[in-house]
C-alpha cells in the first residue's frame, strides 16, 4: 500500500474542506450554579456521581427545575478539596459544602437554594460574593 499517496490525498481533501460555522450555544436563565465534585478522590463508591443523578428530581419536586428560582446543575472532575466528600459549591453565592449527603443535600435545597440561608455547619469555605 502507497501511504504517501494516501497521506497526500488526506491533505489535500483537509485543505479543500470549508471550516464549518460554530454555533452558539443557549442556556435557560438560571438563579444559582450548583457544581458538584464527581472526582474519584472525592468519593470512591460512586456516592458523588449517585448525589448529582438524583438531583433532577429533588429539583422539580423543590421548584428549582424553571422559573424564577431554577438552578443549573454541572460536573466537576475536581475541585483539590478531596477531604470530606461529596464536595459542592453554590454559585455566585461562593458558598463550598462538604459532607453532602442525600439528607444534607434535602437541607442544602429547603434552606439555601429555595430559603436563601446556607446550612452553615456544613459549609467549609466562603468565597467573596458571601451567599
Amino acid at each position: 500500500m502507497n501511504t504517501e499517496s494516501t497521506d497526500t490525498t488526506n491533505a489535500a481533501v483537509a485543505a479543500d474542506a470549508t471550516p464549518s460555522e460554530v454555533v452558539r450555544p443557549k442556556i435557560s436563565d438560571y438563579r444559582r450554579h450548583l457544581l458538584i465534585c464527581t472526582g474519584p478522590r472525592c468519593t470512591q463508591n460512586g456516592e458523588a456521581q449517585d448525589l448529582f443523578d438524583s438531583l433532577g428530581a429533588k429539583f422539580k419536586a423543590a421548584g428549582l427545575n424553571d422559573g424564577e428560582l431554577r438552578v443549573k446543575r454541572s460536573r466537576v472532575g475536581c475541585f483539590a478539596a478531596c477531604k470530606g466528600g461529596p464536595v459542592m459549591c453554590v454559585q455566585p453565592d461562593g458558598t463550598w459544602y462538604y459532607n453532602v449527603t442525600p439528607a444534607n443535600m434535602d437541607r442544602i435545597i429547603t434552606e439555601h437554594l429555595v430559603g436563601g440561608q446556607p446550612v452553615q455547619e456544613l459549609v467549609f469555605h466562603q468565597g467573596p460574593t458571601g451567599g
